[in-house]
């Protein structure tokens, strides 16, 4: 046989162990866990006390979205908001005080607007919000906090069922992964691969298991115990994570904590991304950080990328020009794996099945992404959002 057609044998090896041996990471059946069966949930009375909490930046164009949502919550008990303005130049401060204005005439739950400054050394600004958030809301001695980010809408009961599945369910940290918006063409190439790769690299079912192999958190959408947060000493633990939502799940789980991540069904992200542009910034501002800015690790992936995802459909199409059997056959084989394992995330974000073969070609985009955050970071651009730029010692982990 053929070198090629043995790379795309090997491509093909890979993706029946993916399908198999990767946690069922392309299932998309890990959604909030039920109150357990002839568990009733608590009366009015029997709620906890929960604070949400929400650090915003120049969120003026998704607030009037996504902010009356939290507020409109049909919380059985009692709960307030906590927003979080971390040095805005938009108005968003001012913005979010005349939508709980209105919120609060119509029954809307009470908020609080508070500005902390610029981060102090060593902090990230999302981290550093936090953090006053957190302390404010600890003095109102809550059983939980929601941490939620200022582009998340969330339905009337979601707070609710968050709640319930966490108490019913002896859980310290509950965390949805918000659907993204899939709107324009570029949305719904790159969006559902996003999270289709993030579950891949994280399978759902090994977070949640009874014995995990893997940890992960999704940040637009946490709700955590609050003894908790004070057991694993976050944020101040990962004060300088770039991606952080990560880096919480696994200071939780250091500090023994429960944890479960799954797909959001009442919980939905209203940022746009119109274009690839918006699209790219999104992905690559983090992309080299979860690589631990590491060059060997940055190789391994773009190698890997290339033999899982762009070998299959070359190997076919070459294969078949040049007569070649084994590796058309091959290539077509791995193919079509890689394309049924994605049709399950299209379904979900209700996309339709013939976006499932490109998923090669948004592979690729993504391979350009993490190469193009490596070449950021060197030039000294690194993790760069909203006006700030985060350097290598701000690492994707739990940073000292």
């Amino acid at each position: 046989m053929s070198t090629f057609a043995w790379f795309a044998i090997a491509s093909l090896a890979v993706w029946v162990w993916l399908l198999f041996g990767q946690g069922f990471f392309w299932r998309t059946d890990q959604r909030l866990p039920p109150v357990p069966e002839g568990r009733a949930l608590p009366s009015g009375g029997g709620w906890p006390r929960v604070v949400v909490v929400v650090p915003a930046r120049d969120e003026a164009e998704v607030l009037p979205l996504s902010l009356p949502s939290l507020l409109a919550q049909d919380y059985p008990g009692e709960a307030e908001v906590v927003l979080v303005d971390d040095g805005s130049t938009d108005g968003t401060g001012k913005l979010a005080v005349e939508l709980a204005g209105a919120a609060e005439r119509c029954g809307g739950l009470p908020l609080t607007v508070v500005s902390p400054g610029e981060p102090e050394p060593g902090w990230t600004g999302k981290l550093w919000a936090l953090r006053h958030g957190m302390a404010l809301a600890r003095a109102r001695e809550p059983e939980f906090l929601l941490l939620t980010d200022a582009d998340i809408a969330h339905e009337p009961d979601s707070l609710r069922l968050l709640v319930a599945a966490a108490r019913e369910n002896g859980l310290d940290l509950v965390s949805q992964m918000a659907r993204l918006r899939v709107a324009s063409p570029w949305e719904r190439l790159v969006v559902p691969a996003f999270v289709y790769f993030f579950a891949q690299l994280y399978p759902f079912r090994w977070i949640n298991g009874a014995r995990p192999r893997a940890t992960a958190a999704a940040g637009g959408c946490v709700l955590l115990r609050t003894e908790t947060a004070v057991a694993a000493g976050v944020p101040e633990a990962i004060r300088r994570a770039v991606i952080d939502d990560v880096s919480l799940a696994r200071a939780v789980r250091r500090s023994g904590g429960r944890i479960w991540l799954g797909l959001a069904e009442r919980v939905d992200s209203v940022r746009p991304y119109p274009g690839l542009a918006e699209l790219w910034r999104m992905v690559a501002r983090s992309a080299y950080a979860q690589l631990r800015h590491n060059p060997l690790l940055l190789a391994g992936t773009v190698a890997g990328l290339v033999v899982v995802y762009l070998v299959p459909p070359v190997a076919l199409v070459v294969g078949a020009a040049a007569g070649d059997a084994p590796a058309a056959w091959a290539g077509g084989a791995a193919w079509a794996v890689m394309a049924g394992t994605y049709l399950p995330m299209l379904r979900y974000y209700r996309q339709p099945p013939w976006l499932a073969p490109l998923l090669p070609f948004t592979a690729l985009l993504y391979l350009l992404m993490t190469v193009d955050s490596a070449v950021q970071h060197y030039r000294g651009r690194g993790a760069a959002w909203k006006g700030r730029t985060y350097s290598a010692d701000y690492a994707s982990r739990h940073g000292e």
